[in-house]
């Protein structure tokens, strides 16, 4: 299962806050960079996956994920408890936890890198009732805010049962029954990404590059590789 949002802050789909400051800055060159820090604890191969997934922002978008040197904004990357990030820039060294070995996965590394760029789940989506029930009576106690709906910024992008953002249907379900139903087709699949859908990618592009496009300029060679 993906990890989850640090500190839930009320509010794959921008979450309210990017409208007042914690997106990452965009340079007069276009791009938007985002400086991080891997910390000791991870094999040479974990470590490597986890940049691979950084790169996948390059090849798609104006993302640039780049080493720490005097930015004081910065992602504190730790093999802590669990997959989670806070929402957005929060200023200082901010953690995001990729346990090992859990949660070092070419698809919940981008998940997580989303939240930092300022993106909710998608079954947290302002439509999403129009998409998903939730059914919170088989959530575990206490992880009921993982199904907060958010008054999101949805980018005129539609509901994407595909993105890395969303949910499988029993997620946190504590009696194996499902948390999440997909409507009006109950069998839908849902929360089977393992990279981000063009959607995804394009919802990045219209947040911070100022671009419509998604992944087209990319040689096939380059998109099966990277995305």
């Amino acid at each position: 299962m993906f990890g989850d949002i640090a500190v839930p802050t009320g509010l794959e789909n921008a979450d309210p806050c990017t409208a007042r400051g914690c997106k990452w800055p965009r340079y007069r060159n276009g791009k938007v960079y985002v400086p991080y820090r891997i910390t000791r604890g991870y094999s040479r191969r974990q470590r490597l996956e986890i940049q691979k997934a950084m790169r996948s922002f390059r090849y798609c978008s104006c993302i640039r994920f780049v080493p720490v040197k005097k930015r004081k904004d910065f992602l504190d990357i730790q093999p802590l408890t669990g997959c989670w990030s806070f929402i957005g820039r929060r200023g200082g060294g901010q953690l995001l936890s990729l346990a090992r070995p859990g949660c070092i996965h070419f698809g919940t590394i981008q998940h997580e890198l989303l939240h930092a760029l300022g993106f909710n789940h998608e079954l947290s989506r302002s439509d999403r009732d129009q998409h998903v029930r939730i059914l919170l009576q088989n959530v575990i106690s206490g992880e009921e805010n993982n199904f907060n709906k958010v008054q999101t910024n949805n980018l005129n992008t539609p509901y994407d049962y595909n993105s890395v953002m969303h949910f499988g249907r029993y997620a946190y379900s504590w009696n194996r029954q499902p948390t999440i139903i997909p409507i009006p087709n109950k069998n839908v699949s849902i929360g089977r990404a393992r990279k981000m859908s063009p959607n995804d990618i394009l919802r990045v592009n219209r947040l911070y590059c100022g671009s419509t496009a998604a992944s087209s300029h990319l040689d096939p060679v380059q998109r099966n590789h990277f995305l």
